[in-house]
């Protein structure tokens, strides 16, 4: 049966619509789209006062599947990321074990094909089992479905490799996603500073982050190759990358909502689930990271999703695992943060969450067209909650937002032309 999307106020930057149209789609694709649609043999979405934006694309974030169901599943997080409007979702490739062959490869695609919410598209490591030793194939792991390459959660620390890794890459039109973390100086809970000095516990110094993203814009720019910068959140790493686009390099970079929204103080709210890797920095970062999205510096948004199970996040401060869930309130909170406030419109909350990802992956996503698969997020922009921990779908609860105000919550998620989530 068809699917007609009466009234809502349609989204999409590719076009700069803002506008009341509906929107009919037929099997998987969107058939038609204009003002006053009448069709028969419908099921009928009244939009009214909702907003139609093209699926969201996280092209980062944890599924924990292999090796830590306790955590999450490619199950349980895809009905999480349905919830939070996600469309497409792309894990990385931590797990035990690595996706470092085309079999792991094929396992994670297979069990996301089964369960058949939401689009996932996994990320390769960059090295045999994460250990920063030996490459990948990297052309075997794109012919099994890799979507591109990261080392996430472990920094590919050898310079030659990295740069051997951006080439290979590179040459198959594809890139490295860059987990930027200078070892030697990265030791420590949360943001150094007087947050951690007062909690007694050992701070991790902004260059961990700062040292390593320059090398990698280094190596980009001497040998005009394609670099991705994971998860940024310093107002130096956004100075630099600005710099660096300014000269014509091709970087590009990502962040979380964690980032704009809070700062090391939540900390103290919060404990460890405010920890997380890259930490909670200062105000002065948070306010450069706002400045980074409204100017284009950062590319995208992305939730770096990271589910721990509770016995292991009440190890305390400094042994407790890094890492929050973020699927389920990355729209609200970017809403609420962004969007709110002013720093940034609508549409451009588009370009960060659905068409940018979509571009930097080389996907036939992100947009809203007659002819287009009939991916999309429907959202009711003004509703306002506090944020409870029985609202939760992931299989972890770990996070800062239990107990804030959020505005604006998912009402449809819309994968292929079918209803996956409905509120």
């Amino acid at each position: 049966m068809n699917t007609l999307l009466k009234n809502g106020t349609v989204i999409d930057y590719a076009s700069r619509t803002e506008k009341k149209l509906d929107i009919l789609i037929e099997n998987d694709k969107i058939l038609k789209i204009a003002e006053n649609i009448e069709a028969e043999d419908c099921k009928i979405i009244d939009c009214e006062g909702l907003y139609i934006m093209p699926g969201m694309i996280d092209m980062h974030c944890h599924l924990r599947e292999p090796g830590g169901e306790h955590k999450e599943t490619i199950e349980t997080g895809s009905k999480s990321a349905v919830k939070g409007g996600f469309t497409t979702i792309c894990p990385m490739p931590n797990t035990n074990p690595t996706p470092d062959s085309a079999i792991v490869l094929q396992q994670i695609i297979n069990e996301a094909k089964r369960v058949n919410l939401v689009n996932v598209l996994p990320f390769s490591s960059v090295t045999k089992g994460e250990n920063g030793e030996e490459l990948v194939d990297f052309k075997s792991q794109l012919e099994a479905g890799a979507i591109a390459f990261s080392d996430d959660g472990k920094p590919v620390e050898n310079s030659a490799m990295i740069r051997k890794a951006m080439f290979e890459a590179n040459k198959l039109g594809s890139f490295i996603s860059e987990h930027c973390e200078e070892k030697s100086v990265s030791s420590g809970a949360i943001n150094a500073g007087p947050i951690a000095e007062k909690l007694g516990v050992e701070g991790v110094l902004p260059e961990a982050e700062e040292i390593m993203a320059s090398r990698d814009i280094v190596i980009a720019e001497t040998n005009n190759l394609h670099t991705h910068i994971c998860h940024i959140s310093t107002k130096t790493s956004v100075d630099m990358i600005r710099s660096a686009k300014q000269r014509g390099v091709k970087v590009t970079c990502e962040t979380c909502p964690h980032y704009y929204s809070f700062t090391v103080e939540e900390v103290l709210n919060s404990g460890v689930n405010a920890k997380m890797n890259p930490p909670l920095r200062e105000e002065k970062d948070r306010l450069a990271i706002i400045e980074g999205i409204k100017d284009g510096t950062i590319d995208c948004i992305i939730t770096d999703h990271a589910p721990h199970a509770k016995e292991e996040k009440d190890r305390g401060l400094e042994k407790a695992p890094n890492g929050i869930i973020g699927f389920e309130t990355a729209l609200p909170a970017t809403i609420t943060n962004l969007v709110v406030p002013g720093h940034i419109s609508y549409l451009d909350m588009v370009r960060v969450m659905s068409y940018n990802p979509a571009k930097l992956l080389g996907l036939d996503k992100g947009v809203i067209a007659e002819g287009k698969v009939a991916d999309l997020t429907i959202f009711n922009p003004n509703e306002k909650y506090i944020y409870t921990e029985d609202m939760i779908v992931s299989k972890s609860h770990n996070t800062p937002w239990i107990g804030k105000e959020l505005r604006g919550k998912v009402e449809y998620t819309i994968v292929g032309g079918r209803i996956v989530y409905e509120k």
